[in-house]
Parts: C-alpha cells; structure tokens; sequence
C-alpha cells in the first residue's frame, strides 16, 4: 500500500515539475527580481520622473524585445508593447483579462466603480454613461458647457496679465464633469478635497496616520458623505416629481433613476462619479495643458490654428454660442490636440489580470499574472509614426487605427468621455485663443509626476486681451 501512494506521489511530483518547466520556459523573458519586491524600485523612481518608457520599458525591450516579464507591487507582470499587442488584450476584455488596479486606487476610486465591474453590472453602467453622452445629450448640453468657460474667463482672468493654465483647465474640467454632465452644483473646495484623494490613488495601502493613503482614505470619505446626500435629494425629487426638467436628462438623473429600478445601488452611483471626475478633469486638463506648450513652441501650427478660430468666430452673429457645426470645422486644432496628446499621453497605460492561460506570440502568460500595456509601445514607435518624436499635426489628416493611437484605451473599457473631452479641449482652446494673445512664463517646464502627469509649475502663461481679430468672441 505505502509503495502505491509512493508511486502516486512520484507521477504526482513529476507531472508538477513538467509543468512547471514547461512554463517557465515559455513565459517572456525578464528579471523578476527579489522576492515580492522584484523591480517595483526602479519603475516607481522612472516613474516620479516622468520616465517610465525611457528609463524602464525601453531598456528592457531592448534586452528582451517587445514582450518581457518583470515582478512589480508583487505581482509577475507582463509588459507588452505594439497595436497588436494592444488589440489583443484590449479586445478580449473579460474573455482572457480583466482589469486590475493597485489596491490603492480600488479603494480611493471604490470599489462599485465601473473599472470593477464585468458582464451586465459593466453594461449597465456603460449604457448609463453613454445615453449621457450620446451625441443629442452633449448638443444639448453644449451652450452650457460654453457658459461655464465663459464666465470663468470672465470673472478669473480679468484684469490679469500672468495666469496658471493648469489650474484653470483643471478647475474648469471638475466644474463641466459636476454642473454640465452630472447636474451637481458644487463648493470651490470640493476641488481641494478630491485632490487629497487623488494624491493617495498610487500610494501603498497603508493606513498608518499622516501617510498619503491614510488623508486620502479621509478625503474620500468626506466625499461619500456629501455625494450621498446629494444622491438622495435627487432621489426625493424623482419620486415627488419635484425634478426640474432641464435635469432630467443629466447622467446624475439617469443614474438615480437606474437606482430607483433596482438596476444599481447608492454606493454603486456614488462610486462611479468619483471615478467619472477623476476620469474626466486631471487627464482633460494635462491635455490642454500640453496642447498650449506645443503651440507655443510651434508658432507655423498656431497661425494655422488662429485662423481655423478666426474663421468660425467671423462666420457667427453677436451673442451666437458655439454649435456642434462649429466644432466639426475646427478639423486642425483636433489635430494639434491629438498630436500633442500622442506625444504627453495623460496616461502611461494600465493593468490587467490574465484569467486562464494566455499564449500569446509564442509565449504563455500564466493564469494570475498581471498584464501591462502602454501607450508609448506604438505613440513612440518608428513603425507607427515615422520620425515618432517630432510634432507633426498633419498625421491625423487620416484616420489612425485605435489600437496604434491609445491615449483613451481601447475595447470594451474604452473611455466613455472621449467625446466630452474632445468638447473640452476645442472649446477651451477656441476662448483662449481668440481673446487673448499668450505666452508661455516657462517655455521648456518639466512634466512631473504627482501622481498623474502635471506640468511643474502649473503652466502660467502671461496674457492680453486682443483687439481686433475676433470682435464678437466677448458676446459668444
């Protein structure tokens, strides 16, 4: 009998050790490093300077190629780089990968949110955000939208000649997310709070007292408390009927209503709109920012742009707001946007979890390992965009694949701000630009981390109102 469980054991142990081998000389190659810890050291010191791709992944592609493994935050990792590499995993969301963030950011963004949800839970919440965003919804919503950046130029750049452009696309972001997309009016230092939040989305999950994590974990609880309150008054003005139309159609509106339905829960709305704002506001804003800092460095790509502005601000009657026309005649200043986005991608790229056994160009991915695709494997590649790092507007004249160009994901997790941020974006460089002449105080600032990508001194810019070039931009 002990010989029989003996030589159970033996097959047992042999099967293991095949298998074992089998995959470890399958997976990518790499380091993994030490134990647990791997090579999290140098991708968080590439990452604080704003190197990830130089300092850590290209290193590594050129020692191992395209696809290697590593060991970050405790996870054996994947890196992957190219459009069919991005294609591969963005598409088969849910059927081979799932999405996977830091501990850290679960709990900040919480964990209701749509990056934590699959099958119909993710569908529902997506179709929620989308019907928001629809383009009838965002017609809709463009004269308010042309408002908020109105009266914010009007009451905060006045009679000022040096402003931080960061912070106002910043604070005009939060305030188009809450007032024009949710409905929601909201204090100046909601604002602060969210960013005490933010600051702790990349921390290690401690929550020690005076840590990152531990005042963000607070931030964000005084959040909760607010948006809760704020969810149950709509809720009382849905069902007394009490809702003013004009909020009918708002995402908060929708969402309540999918509450009221049973479709999702309180915590489940409330999550979603702090990942929404979060979502929305710092990578708009850092696009803006960066699209101002190629402009000013590119003064033939300016003239071109003023003029595409000039044109459309002649073509309007006084007090005329923007209209969804006008918006599809600024094809160049899209252009310049999304060649300055290629080149400072708000986003290095993200996380995913393998759940099966993955082969993949020859190689196996365990099931468990973590997967990481980013935008500059194909922003910054030859193959993709000849001459990748000089700024070439003209590269959009025609259409980019979606897994070449992949500032805004791709897949079934694709973001679903895409089109509101494109609102964003041309509408806030259209006022500028047209009321103001403009220059950069620091002409070659630094991108830092913080932890998302932020210029270092916030971008200001010395401005003066114009004169003559655009007479009815002051009544748009």
């Amino acid at each position: 009998m002990l010989s029989f469980l003996a030589a159970i054991l033996l097959i047992i142990t042999i099967a293991f050790v095949l298998r074992s081998n089998k995959r470890s000389k399958n997976v990518p190659p790499g380091e993994m490093g030490l134990p647990w810890i791997g090579e999290t050291m140098a991708f968080y010191r590439a990452q604080s300077k704003n190197r990830l791709f130089e300092d850590f992944v290209e290193p590594r592609v050129a020692k191992y190629g395209k696809i290697f493994k590593t060991n970050l935050m405790g996870s054996p990792t994947v890196v992957v780089n190219g459009a069919e590499a991005n294609r591969f995993f963005l598409s088969n969301e849910f059927k081979l990968v799932v999405s996977s963030w830091p501990s850290s950011s679960v709990q900040l963004m919480g964990e209701e949110c749509i990056m934590q949800k699959e099958g119909e839970k993710h569908r529902c919440v997506r179709g929620l955000i989308a019907s928001a965003l629809s383009t009838s919804s965002l017609e809709v919503m463009m004269p308010k939208l042309c408002n908020t950046i109105q009266v914010y130029l009007d009451t905060k750049w006045v009679d000022c000649d040096t402003v931080g452009l960061f912070r106002s696309a910043k604070v005009l972001t939060f305030t188009i997310v809450f007032e024009c997309l949710l409905g929601i009016i909201v204090e100046p230092r909601v604002l602060t709070t969210f960013e005490r939040v933010l600051e702790g989305v990349f921390a290690p999950p401690f929550r020690l007292p005076g840590t990152r994590f531990s005042r963000a974990k607070k931030a964000r609880l005084e959040i909760e408390t607010m948006l809760r309150e704020v969810v149950r008054e709509k809720r009382r003005k849905i069902e007394g009927k009490l809702e003013e139309e004009e909020q009918c159609g708002s995402l908060l509106s929708r969402m309540v209503r999918a509450m009221i339905g049973g479709e999702i829960s309180e915590m489940e709305v409330v999550d979603n709109i702090v990942l929404l704002v979060f979502a929305a506001h710092d990578t708009t804003s850092f696009a803006i920012a960066m699209t101002f800092k190629m402009l000013s460095q590119h003064t033939n790509c300016y003239s071109l742009l003023l003029q595409e502005h000039a044109d459309i601000v002649r073509s309007k009657g006084p007090g005329q707001n923007l209209t969804m026309e006008d918006i599809k005649k600024m094809k160049y200043t899209w252009q310049v946007a999304r060649e300055s986005i290629r080149l400072f991608p708000p986003i290095f790229g993200s996380f995913r979890k393998a759940i099966s056994d993955i082969e993949y160009e020859s190689f196996l991915i365990p099931k468990g390992w973590k997967v990481l695709w980013t935008t500059y494997g194909t922003h910054y590649g030859e193959e993709y965009f000849g001459d990748p790092l000089s700024f070439k507007p003209s590269r959009f004249e025609e259409p980019v694949s979606q897994y070449v160009y992949v500032p805004f994901g791709g897949g079934p997790r694709a973001c679903a701000g895409y089109q509101l941020a494109k609102l964003n974006i041309l509408i806030f460089i259209h006022s500028v630009v047209t009321r103001y002449d403009w220059s950069l105080v620091h002409p070659d600032e630094p991108i830092i981390m913080d932890p998302l990508p932020v210029p270092y001194h916030g971008m200001p810019i010395k401005i003066s109102p114009k004169s003559e070039i655009c007479p009815n931009v002051h009544q748009m």
